[in-house]
């Protein structure tokens, strides 16, 4: 009798421990962080997919064409160079000199450029459910080419072939290039031919030879040109002239101004309906040189121009969202467990589990409803179709329409926060901290009047 006695009081002791409240948020905490599993799977389904993106991107990158990027136009001057060498004769023993004559390159570099484009995105063009930033790009270029000063580079006039100078652009993407490329040259036409480039980031387009000193008897050059490009991501810029401008006008409504020059904040414009930027650049803004002998300058630190953004896409939304799911989670169970305990109604840790899958289910079904509609769209029917679940499902555990329609209501203003603060950039950080502040205030006001020392509190 003693011993049954005993075994009775172990059992009691037993079932009254494993039903005690801080036996049930232990097991909720644990299911909680067990969740955590299955949210890093959707977290490595979104990276997934947006690895994904950005190969087919890439791809359709490749055949529209990439970032452009504009050297030119420079005037080129072959000159002819002189290398001596010591020759002994093995007869004699007497030294001569043997003189050889080879042909090297000058490259001079404008007094003056001024270009004029204007960049319309493309939205036609898909690959399957993927959208690519590219467009079309109309430039303008015109300027002149002042009194070459070939003294700095210690040439002599005579050693000088001003017969075969030629007009050279370095530039990315000769593929995307869809235009014919004619050259006016003090009113006489030319045409830009591609050409074989030592450089494997540019290619390189140049005229046919002509005759400077005839083309240009007062030592002043003029030029003009037009080409049209197709390309995506950015267009950039080196200000190889005395003076550089570049005026750029666009459809695109979130550009990201790079490189080493800025815009000029008086005229620069941004709005829903494009952008409009202006830069100029005069010699004394940068340093180097305009005239150079043998090989054309690597100046890529000193390029400037635009990168067109998407400011956040479907997948970094995607992204955003699914970090706060460790949230959800926890504050809709805090929110059962506090009717549980407050109300004395028993939610068994399957139900916990099935809530938390449920939960689990909404970044799912937004990641794939994003990808075939816009975010704020997924994010709504994603939303509504979990909180309609759970609200459904709560009814049949507790019993009542009042509980379930408050967790509907709590889990809406849940959603709607942490929408707000994905759509936010400069101030996310800020509402996310004071709403976080808020609920915190909530939870210790409603869970006030809990005897947490009453380990039977059901």
């Amino acid at each position: 009798m003693e011993n049954q006695s005993i075994n009775q009081n172990k059992g009691s002791f037993l079932g009254s421990f494993l039903q005690s409240t801080t036996i049930k948020m232990i097991m909720v905490g644990m299911l909680t962080l067990v969740l955590l599993i299955p949210l890093a799977f959707v977290n490595d389904l979104i990276h997934e997919r947006s690895e994904r993106k950005k190969e087919v991107v890439n791809e359709v990158s490749q055949l529209w064409g990439k970032d452009v990027f504009f050297y030119g136009p420079i005037l080129k001057v072959p000159y002819k160079s002189y290398t001596e060498t010591a020759v002994v004769d093995s007869k004699t023993n007497q030294t001569s000199i043997e003189r050889k004559t080879s042909v090297e390159y000058a490259y001079f570099f404008p007094d003056k450029i001024s270009n004029i484009s204007d960049i319309k995105k493309n939205t036609s063009l898909k690959r399957g459910i993927y959208s690519n930033v590219v467009y079309t790009a109309d430039m303008k270029f015109d300027g002149h080419f002042g009194k070459l000063n070939f003294e700095k580079l210690d040439l002599t006039d005579e050693d000088l072939e001003w017969d075969k100078a030629s007009l050279v652009v370095k530039t990315t993407n000769l593929k995307s290039i869809k235009s014919d490329l004619a050259v006016k040259l003090n009113q006489q036409n030319f045409n830009f031919e591609s050409k074989e480039s030592d450089d494997n980031f540019y290619g390189m387009l140049e005229t046919g030879t002509f005759d400077y000193r005839t083309l240009a008897p007062n030592g002043k050059l003029d030029f003009s040109f037009a080409m049209k490009y197709n390309g995506s991501n950015s267009i950039k810029f080196i200000p190889i002239g005395k003076t550089t401008q570049i005026n750029l006008n666009s459809d695109w409504d979130s550009p990201s101004f790079e490189g080493m020059f800025a815009a000029n904040d008086a005229t620069k414009s941004i709005s829903k309906k494009g952008f409009h930027a202006d830069w100029k650049i005069m010699d004394v803004n940068r340093s180097f040189s305009q005239q150079y002998t043998k090989k054309l300058p690597n100046l890529n630190e000193y390029s400037f121009g635009v990168k067109l953004i998407e400011t956040v896409d479907e997948y970094q939304q995607n992204d955003r969202a699914s970090k706060y799911g460790f949230l959800v989670i926890g504050l809709t169970f805090l929110v059962y467990f506090l009717i549980q305990l407050i109300n004395k109604i028993n939610i068994h840790i399957f139900q916990y589990t099935m809530l938390g899958l449920a939960l689990i289910m909404f970044y799912t079904l937004l990641i794939a409803i994003t990808e075939h509609s816009s975010f704020s769209l997924a994010y709504l029917i994603a939303s509504v179709a979990v909180i309609g679940m759970i609200v459904l499902y709560s009814i049949t555990f507790l019993k009542t329409k009042k509980f379930p329609l408050f967790i509907g209501t709590a889990l809406s203003g849940i959603y709607a926060f942490i929408y707000v603060i994905i759509q936010l950039e400069n101030y996310a950080l800020l509402v996310g901290s004071i709403g976080l502040f808020i609920i915190l205030g909530l939870v210790m006001y409603f869970s006030r009047k809990i005897d947490w020392n009453n380990s039977n509190n059901q």
